[in-house]
């Protein structure tokens, strides 16, 4: 147990009986009253985010999770199969908590997954990824002073949009929190 005052970012906590981990925190000591530590909350399995606030009085219970380097080897109907790089072991996840992930991972890509009391309840992909465009229209020329995209498909299945003079075969970053064209690669 901890004192809502020792609550960091980062910090995983068990609130509710669910993981959570403290994506901000504010200690707020206003001019009347007590303390306290106004917080937002993610749950690590769901993702589902939550306004909370704790009185000094209260207590947070920690949760103790590991961080493991994980590679991803293949999608069933059902899960997404990883092996853990250190231990060589298979762990499947349920897929449907974890679909936003699939237009960013191939196969064989390591990732970051969190494991919480044996189980794996949150998976980190790389900030961007570099992913070859499978299809292309060709673009359109002239068009080039207002920034103009067109919408291409990467070899994950994924639409992207991206810059006109990409073309099919490049390589491109996309950022795999927003899914945003970057760069190329």
């Amino acid at each position: 147990m901890a004192s809502p005052n020792d609550i960091k970012n980062g910090m995983t906590i068990i609130f509710n009986g669910q993981v959570h981990q403290v994506v901000e925190f504010q200690h707020v000591k206003p001019g009347k009253g007590a303390a306290f530590v106004r917080t937002r909350l993610k749950n690590l399995r769901t993702g589902q985010v939550l306004d909370q606030i704790f009185k000094a009085r209260d207590e947070v219970e920690l949760a103790m999770i590991e961080r493991h380097v994980a590679q991803f080897l293949y999608k069933t109907p059902t899960s997404l199969v990883f092996m853990d790089t250190n231990t060589y072991e298979q762990v499947e996840v349920a897929l449907e908590p974890h679909k936003n992930l699939l237009p960013y991972m191939r196969e064989n890509e390591e990732v970051t997954t969190t494991v919480y009391e044996g189980e794996v309840i949150d998976i980190a992909l790389p900030f961007t990824a570099e992913l070859r465009v499978t299809h292309a229209a060709p673009g359109v020329k002239g068009d080039t002073a207002t920034g103009a995209t067109k919408s291409v498909t990467v070899e994950t299945g994924a639409t992207i949009q991206v810059p006109l003079f990409i073309n099919e075969g490049d390589v491109i970053k996309v950022d795999t929190r927003t899914g945003n064209y970057l760069t190329r690669a």
